[in-house]
């Protein structure tokens, strides 16, 4: 194994959790290729946390604390790259600080707050010439692979819909994820970004969004039983949409956390001779379904199984963590989800919210240029992010 990357963790709370986890599963499978540095947060006892958890995986050797970013970035000059796992809302001051320190970047879905915020980073990590990565690991799974695998094979002929369904309810407060200012949105961008990348691996580029979106519940209760002890939420918690796709294909997308009583959910895609569900099921015309995550695994040849699952390693949160620090070490890798990748899933979600904005049809080659923020604007003024553009049409 290449000398190991070292890293900091920024942002030790509920996500860091799981990235910890990905890094415990890579020791134990005997490719953990990173080496911790410093952790670090606001709150101090949650970085000290984190540190206590990173020496177990080096030996006790305890990486440095700290509280604030720029102090980190002058006292550790060695760090090669920086795993960020904060709230949506600093997301771009993290990375551009990280990216102009001359910094890798992988930071935890969604890419960014705004559209604006994403350019910010996509233009630092250009001008640095630095990776930026998206932890985006849905796609990762096997279930998702085998999917994938079959449409690129035609074993669905060509793809037609795409139908995303989620009805159920939010139970309750949900912290800083109820603020459209720290999260940016409700579920249609917190969990959505999961689902659209999604759309993107199965059907390529998204070209246009026509949603409806709403806040029929804009108080949650602390005690939900009695309703009592309200929580004001400034995000939607229901998102319709429609969206088209440059080869025909159109997506049916509903986000619903708004409705109670029985839940309803469907993952599924459409071609013109059969269906696949997200979980490789495969359902041809006139036949029982089959699932066909056996198959892709034994067409994997030797080489394309270890860069998938190296080591054997299937936790897809390990897979993501493990390529982007291999990305900086070795050039025959690159992070399957970039930035680009990360800011045109977002682009879906936030051309949703900007269509419901405006009640109409939305292009999201203008989304992604900073074109259409109506719906944005307000975040963008109250973080200080000013007109910022990306050169979409360069990618």
């Amino acid at each position: 194994m290449s000398e190991k990357v070292r890293i900091a963790l920024v942002g030790c709370g509920g996500i860091s959790g799981a990235h910890m986890g990905g890094y415990r599963n890579l020791l134990d499978a005997g490719i953990l290729n990173v080496e911790f540095a410093a952790t670090c947060d606001i709150r101090k006892d949650a970085a000290e946390g984190r540190a206590n958890q990173a020496a177990e995986l080096q030996d006790g050797k305890k990486p440095n604390v700290y509280t604030d970013i720029h102090e980190m970035l002058e006292k550790e000059p060695d760090i090669e790259a920086v795993d960020i796992c904060a709230l949506h809302r600093v997301h771009h001051e993290l990375a551009v600080a990280a990216l102009d320190a001359g910094k890798h970047v992988i930071i935890e879905k969604p890419l960014g707050v705004t559209m604006k915020a994403c350019a910010l980073m996509l233009n630092a990590a250009q001008r640095n010439d630095k990776i930026l990565a998206v932890a985006e690991n849905y796609r990762r799974s096997p279930g998702r692979r085998a999917t994938k695998w079959a449409i690129d094979r035609g074993m669905i002929g060509a793809p037609r819909l795409l139908v995303y369904i989620d009805y159920g309810e939010a139970l309750g407060p949900w912290g800083w994820r109820d603020s459209k200012l720290d999260a940016g949105a409700g579920w249609v961008l917190d969990g959505g970004v999961h689902y659209t990348d999604q759309f993107i691996y199965f059907l390529g580029e998204a070209t246009e969004v026509f949603a409806h979106a709403r806040s029929f519940d804009p108080r949650r209760y602390r005690d939900g039983a009695a309703k009592q002890d309200p929580i004001w939420v400034t995000n939607e918690d229901s998102c319709i949409a429609i969206v088209q796709f440059a080869n025909g294909a159109v997506a049916e997308w509903s986000s619903v956390r708004a409705a109670p009583g029985r839940g309803f959910n469907q993952h599924i895609i459409y071609g013109e001779d059969g269906s696949l569900d997200f979980g490789g099921g495969l359902t041809l015309r006139g036949q029982e379904t089959k699932n066909i995550v056996g198959d892709y695994r034994e067409s994997l040849s030797d080489d394309e199984r270890e860069r998938t699952y190296p080591a054997g390693v299937e936790n897809s949160i390990a897979t993501e963590l493990w390529e982007f620090a291999q990305s900086i070490r070795d050039d025959s890798y690159y992070p399957e989800t970039d930035g680009v990748i990360g800011m045109k899933a977002m682009a879906i979600c936030m051309g949703a919210l900007e269509s419901a904005w405006i009640n109409a049809p939305v292009n999201l080659r203008q989304v992604e240029a900073c074109r259409i923020t109506g719906y944005q604007d307000d975040i963008d003024r109250e973080l200080g992010i000013l007109d910022t553009r990306w050169n979409v049409w360069a990618t």
